[in-house]
This record gives structure tokens, sequence and C-alpha cells, in this order.
């Protein structure tokens, strides 16, 4: 299994007070950078793509 690559934000800053996202296809994972070997939340492509679209639109 290839190990999912984490990014955070480009807005975040240095600390470790975030999360950080990885994407595979069909999939989005993510997890507390602050605990980086603790659980990992995994969602469908789809309800990444629109939780993203409404962060976007400001509709949440």
């Amino acid at each position: 299994m290839i190990e999912p690559r984490f990014r955070r934000a480009t807005g975040s800053n240095a600390g470790d007070n975030c999360v950080e996202v990885a994407t595979a296809p069909g999939a989005a994972f993510v997890r507390d950078s602050k605990d980086r070997s603790g659980p990992v939340l995994a969602v469908s492509a789809a309800d990444w793509s629109a939780f993203v679209t409404d962060i976007k639109s400001g509709r949440i």
C-alpha cells in the first residue's frame, strides 16, 4: 500500500495547529497535524469536493 502524501493549506502557519489532507483516486484523507500517527478520517472524493466547494462559496 502506498502511504498517502499529506499536505496542509498554503495559508496555514508554520505551527502544528491545523489539519492535513491527502487525496487519492476516489478518496480524501484528513488528519490532525499535531497527531500524525493518530486517526485519519477517510471520505469519498465526491464528498470532499462538495465540502471544499461549500467552504469556498461561504456556505459553511
